[in-house]
């Protein structure tokens, strides 16, 4: 194993081992206990972040040369009700890895820790793009949490030598995402009325918010390129550097639609705080590794309305 993906069983993890895979690398993921997770050609092992000791005895064994740390509690809406549990997976159980690395003899592994463009919150530039330099103001509990987790990163990078790149990658989209996110939330919604499981009629949050949204298949190549040739101790925003409001990625789904469909606004869907504007500078990114997106806004929605279709025998 040379590669591991801690948190491989979310969402983004199947994206990445699929990317190291297609790079010649020989993965190795971690998952818990109760997720799904195979993969021909990775090796997965059950771990639990809570662990350090666990954590330690799982990079000692294997002692891969990059580590890519993905674990988190990633909704923020969901860190609005459960904030004890975001705090304990995305700062305590980086703590765990760092501490876990840092204490194996003779172990110099090259890490990148995941972290979220939510982090620069309200800004006063308004609607230009967000550098890294830009000072954060995080607006939710989650972006707090990753606030944290980056400057942990940065401390022990400085501190102990260690080869860490940070990462504040911005909304990134595609087949197999929850829908607690707003564009696989759509996207289920349309396919079930679709297939005529629900009344034509989509509940939707704040549709005035912007944000930057890129394919998930973009986003791991980025993260292997910087693992690759990201300086260690900085930081590196991922994003599609454009702004998108919330009402064209909705619009975009309802044009592929075939069914006449009317839109409501649902209080459950409404976060007590909610960052107007978010949209990434990707300059650094690409001047340090030659990134540059392949996909489509559209096309990777399409992908995402057309894989639900499926599952209903719509197409």
């Amino acid at each position: 194993m040379d590669a591991l993906v801690i948190g491989a069983g979310g969402f983004v993890g199947k994206y990445l081992l699929q990317q190291l895979l297609e790079e010649g690398y020989d993965p190795g993921a971690t998952k818990l206990p109760h997720e799904h997770l195979k993969m021909d050609g990775a090796e997965v092992f059950d771990l639990d972040l809570g662990s350090q000791n666990a954590v330690r005895s799982l990079l000692d064994e294997h002692r891969p040369a990059q580590i890519y740390h993905l674990a988190a509690q990633s909704s923020v809406s969901a860190s609005w009700k459960d904030p004890e549990l975001t705090v304990d997976v995305n700062i305590k159980g980086t703590l765990h890895l760092l501490e876990a690395v840092r204490s194996i003899p003779e172990y110099y592994p090259r890490i990148l820790l995941v972290g979220s463009g939510e982090e620069y919150g309200y800004q006063k530039r308004g609607t230009s793009a967000i550098p890294e330099t830009e000072a954060i103001h995080p607006g939710n509990i989650y972006a707090v949490t990753k606030a944290c987790q980056n400057m942990l990163g940065a401390v022990y990078a400085r501190a102990y030598g260690m080869g860490i790149v940070m990462v504040r990658a911005f909304n990134h989209i595609g087949v197999g995402q929850s829908p607690t996110f707003v564009a696989a939330d759509f996207a289920l919604q349309i396919a079930e009325m679709e297939a005529k499981l629900r009344p034509p009629v989509i509940r939707v949050g704040n549709l005035s918010a912007k944000r930057d949204f890129s394919d998930v298949r973009d986003v791991v190549r980025a993260y292997t390129m910087l693992i690759q040739k990201g300086l260690a101790g900085e930081t590196y925003n991922v994003g599609s550097g454009k702004a998108v409001p919330i009402r064209e990625i909705l619009e975009l789904l309802l044009d592929m639609s075939t069914e006449s469909i009317v839109v409501e606004q649902d209080p459950s869907k409404l976060r007590p705080a909610d960052v107007p504007y978010i949209e990434a500078d990707t300059a650094k990114l690409r001047a340090d590794t030659g990134w540059e997106p392949i996909y489509p806004l559209e096309e990777t929605l399409r992908t995402m309305l057309d894989h639900n279709r499926r599952n209903y025998g719509l197409i």
